[in-house]
């Protein structure tokens, strides 16, 4: 067998007293591709981070081409030869695409004069962007003006330009729509290939499966297995990952739609230039609706639409009651909720509490007379969504950003169904959650259904879309075109041809 490019023995991290790796010994070879899955707080971004410089293990060894390996940081390391994809934002919003991707290294481009040459730079971030495919994102945007995909993929091209020799990709497949995880995975083949290796963290088996050569499970901050291509097995991974078989049903287990005849919502003629036209849909009491697509199709932007926080430049949507939903303050008001795609950005405030990030949207719940906030109020109001939904958490006080992409999750939903919203717009509701909080939040789904609870349901993910919707619009180019019922002899090659 070749001898490994990376080899870490007995790496142990803990954050205050969780114990986040427990004695974890890794190895990774040249032209593999190893997956690295399990349920959030697993370890597995932490044991990837710390090969990648972001972070230090508390004890350990780690050996890179046969030499001790101990990055200063995630830079040092990219020189050296390991590049990581981080699972949220790795970029710089307040500059363009090439300052992002030449960070740091504009010296390159200045003449003799000390001044920058920013068509020179802006030429060359179009040639890096272009040589994995990207050709609708250039040198000279601005990257706060991009989508999430798009400061994705340019985060992906400025990792890749350095060559590494190991790519750790952190939850990225996620923020992917299928052309962005199309050049994401002709990447990753071209790594292994050229001999190099690829760390690959997902929480989709069916992904991982099918990307990855080797597989290892880490649960609870141990490595619990690894499987070898002919060991995948899906039950065999998903007993390891959480250490029992999953108990209930995953995905629905139903195939009737049913909804009530009352429309709780509904949007007519929506129009927004660049990315809808002419869109119109009724939302029923008691109704998962499903929206698909890829990711530049119009349903991310239908869904702020429908929450008022995008101003449509034509039509309007509307409650029952003829209330127009114009603004987020109205939408919320009226008991209107929305889980934004672009999670840590658009929906959490990371450097807050759980308990201000739950407690900031149910002031109406719990402040008495509408203005005055006790403390004896506001703390059983915000414990009772972090015991419904299992938050995982020091206290109520811990800072969000130090909580897994599972929990940070359940702290939003935790907002919305608090202050009791009787409309859920969800944008990608299990991006970047293991098997088994999506399973929690599909049961989630379901309860709130079955209390009359109308949902929109905005997902890249086929098996969701189909395993959880009474129907499902799909989108391609700002229209809408097709729609599918609920149906057990539905099938996803008839649904992805409406798409492409």
């Amino acid at each position: 067998m070749n001898k490994s490019i990376l080899t870490l023995k007995n790496i142990n991290k803990r954050f205050g007293s969780t114990i986040a790796l427990n004695d974890v010994s890794l190895e990774v070879f040249p032209g593999e591709i190893r997956g690295l899955i399990g349920e959030n707080g697993s370890g597995k971004s932490t044991i990837s981070s710390i090969a990648a410089g972001m972070q230090k293990a508390d004890s350990g060894e780690m050996l890179f081409n046969g030499e001790s390996w101990n990055p200063t940081s995630m830079i040092d390391a990219l020189q050296h030869g390991i590049g990581m994809i981080v699972q949220e934002s790795g970029t710089i919003p307040g500059i363009t695409v090439a300052e992002n991707i030449f960070l740091a290294e504009t010296e390159q481009f200045k003449n003799k004069l000390g001044l920058l040459n920013r068509r020179a730079m802006n030429k060359k971030a179009d040639e890096v962007l272009s040589d994995i495919g990207i050709t609708n994102v250039h040198g000279s945007d601005m990257m706060a003006a991009l989508n999430f995909q798009s400061r994705k993929l340019v985060e992906i091209a400025k990792v890749v330009m350095k060559k590494p020799q190991i790519l750790v990709i952190d939850e990225t497949s996620t923020a992917l729509s299928h052309d962005g995880r199309e050049i994401m995975y002709k990447l990753i083949k071209q790594f292994r290939d050229d001999g190099k290796a690829v760390l690959f963290i997902s929480h989709d088996l069916d992904e991982i499966m099918e990307v990855c050569d080797t597989l290892t499970v880490l649960r609870d901050g141990k490595l619990i297995r690894s499987f070898t291509k002919e060991e995948f097995e899906p039950d065999a991974i998903r007993t390891s990952m959480i250490g029992r078989e999953l108990q209930g049903d995953y995905y629905r287990s139903d195939f009737t739609p049913s909804w009530e005849d009352e429309i709780s919502i509904k949007a007519e003629h929506i129009t927004v230039n660049g990315h809808i036209k002419d869109v119109s849909i009724e939302l029923h009491k008691g109704e998962i609706l499903g929206i698909g697509g890829l990711s530049h199709c119009g349903m991310h932007s239908l869904g702020k639409v429908m929450f008022g926080a995008l101003k449509p430049d034509e039509g309007s949507v509307t409650l029952n009651d003829g209330t127009e939903i114009n603004s987020p303050h109205r939408a919320m008001k009226h008991s209107v909720g929305y889980v934004s795609k672009d999670r840590d950005v658009e929906s959490l405030n990371l450097s807050a509490s759980i308990r201000d990030n739950i407690a900031i949207a149910g002031f109406e719940q719990y402040a008495v007379g509408n203005f005055l906030i006790l403390n004896s109020k506001e703390k059983p109001y915000v414990q009772e969504q972090i015991d419904a939904l299992s938050i995982k958490c020091s206290d109520m006080n811990q800072q969000v950003s130090a909580l897994s992409g599972g929990n940070k999750q359940k702290v939003v939903f935790g907002k919305w169904i608090g202050r009791q919203s009787e409309i859920l717009i969800l944008d990608c509701p299990t991006r970047g959650v293991d098997i088994g909080v999506k399973q929690a939040m599909y049961q989630l789904m379901m309860k709130l259904k079955k209390e009359g609870k109308s949902i929109l349901m905005i997902s890249e993910e086929m098996p969701e879309l189909m395993g959880m919707s009474d129907r499902i619009i799909i989108m391609k180019d700002g229209v809408i075109m097709k729609e599918f019922e609920r149906s057990a002899e539905l099938s996803d090659a008839e649904i992805i041809k409406y798409m492409i």
